[in-house]
């Protein structure tokens, strides 16, 4: 049996004329509240407020922002609108303040540091080398 295997899948049905339903949608509620304007507002102001409806309807319609619609995008701005924000600062360096007048009182030399090292995988590789160069291993016994 032969089967046919949709190829456009990622392209959407033109339902009026040379529109998609979403686009026949989108053009038609900017128009809708374009009229809307004209009747209630004076013929100046209308065109004033309708000329910013007509133009985010047809980005609505037409527009593509990466190959995505333009609704995207604006859902997007919403959602970053709602949702709460992360702001990032720098931190500064505080020093350690003593809590006891006993830890103030004592000189430094007694204070007991840590050695500290740059990097601990270097200290392990070099106590590694060294070890090995004390009990170096012959090629009949290296384990694997």
């Amino acid at each position: 049996m032969r089967f046919q295997v949709p190829q456009y899948i990622d392209v959407e049905d033109k339902i009026f004329g040379p529109l998609t339903f979403k686009q026949f949608l989108y053009l038609g509620g900017g128009v809708g509240i374009c009229v809307v304007l004209f009747i209630l507002l004076p013929t100046f102001i209308a065109i004033i407020a309708s000329i910013p409806v007509a133009i985010f309807s047809a980005a609505l319609a037409f527009f593509k922002v990466n190959e995505k619609p333009f609704i995207f995008m604006v859902e997007a701005f919403f959602n970053y609108m709602k949702n709460a924000k992360l702001y990032i600062w720098q931190k500064t360096e505080r020093t350690a303040v003593p809590k006891t007048a006993a830890e103030r009182e004592k000189p430094i030399e007694e204070l007991y540091v840590p050695k500290l090292s740059d990097s601990k995988l270097k200290d392990l590789t070099w106590q590694l080398d060294i070890k090995e160069n004390q009990n170096p291993v012959t090629g009949d016994e290296k384990q694997i």
